[in-house]
């Protein structure tokens, strides 16, 4: 009676010898048992499959896919007996549950351990095609071709404007692609939409397949760092593929 008050329907047709469910009690009891079947399930597989994840650890979509993977396959083959599980995400958030943390960021005064990975170089790259159609022979030629832009809030990525900065040159003025997702603009200059920075030391397995070359040699110093972060609960596995990490 407090559920049908609190729904304000009758689940229930009563009558002298027993209950019958109307057609919304019928809805309810279907969507209840799913619930509670699935629930089930879910238990069944936390009891049969324990969590046998060793290290979690938390960076970009980016880093992950042109960085971190070979890492972790490469960490395996010598550590077959501690597993690593990735959290790829591009929004900065503190909701999940991770022991380190890979970002590009100036390492922070909060208290947690930081590593940092590596601080390269940051170039511009681009297809052989695209040189040539847009006549690539120098830097100033890059100043009027069609650039691919990163407009990203929650990672501090390094722009167009930074990096002619850097080299003594005025903001870009050709046409302009944005988006807020690394491995999108390293799609779009493959599809030579345009020109897309990058860091050199994220660009090698893109630069061995081919897709992509450096367009120019100027380049600068990247600003901040690849930077490993250590959950201070982080386990003794944790830090042990970190230190790896770092070494490496």
């Amino acid at each position: 009676k407090a559920l049908e008050q609190n729904l304000g329907c009758a689940l229930f047709i009563r009558r002298h010898r027993g209950v019958e469910l109307t057609e919304k009690g019928a809805f309810l009891l279907v969507a209840l048992q799913r619930g509670f079947e699935t629930i089930s399930d879910a238990v069944s597989r936390l009891r049969d499959r324990p969590d046998a994840v060793d290290v979690t650890i938390r960076t970009t979509t980016a880093v992950s896919a042109l960085w971190l993977t070979p890492k972790i396959t490469a960490f395996w083959k010598i550590h077959p007996g501690i597993t690593v599980s990735q959290i790829i995400s591009d929004v900065a958030t503190a909701a999940s549950r991770h022991d380190l943390h890979i970002g590009y960021a100036v390492p922070g005064d909060d208290g947690d351990e930081w590593r940092e990975i590596f601080r390269d170089r940051i170039l511009a790259y681009g297809t052989p095609h695209f040189a040539r159609e847009h006549g690539i022979r120098g830097i100033k030629d890059l100043l009027r071709a069609p650039l691919v832009h990163m407009n990203d809030d929650h990672n501090a990525w390094t722009g167009w404007a930074d990096w002619f900065r850097e080299l003594g040159h005025p903001p870009p003025s050709g046409r302009s692609l944005f988006v807020n997702n690394h491995m999108i603009a390293l799609q779009a200059a493959e599809d030579d939409v345009g020109a897309v920075l990058g860091w050199e030391g994220l660009m090698a397995r893109v630069l061995q397949a081919g897709r992509l070359v450096s367009l120019v040699p100027e380049s600068i110093p990247s600003p901040a760092a690849f930077s490993l972060r250590i959950n201070p609960r982080a386990s003794a596995k944790a830090r042990l593929f970190a230190d790896w990490l770092a070494a490496g």
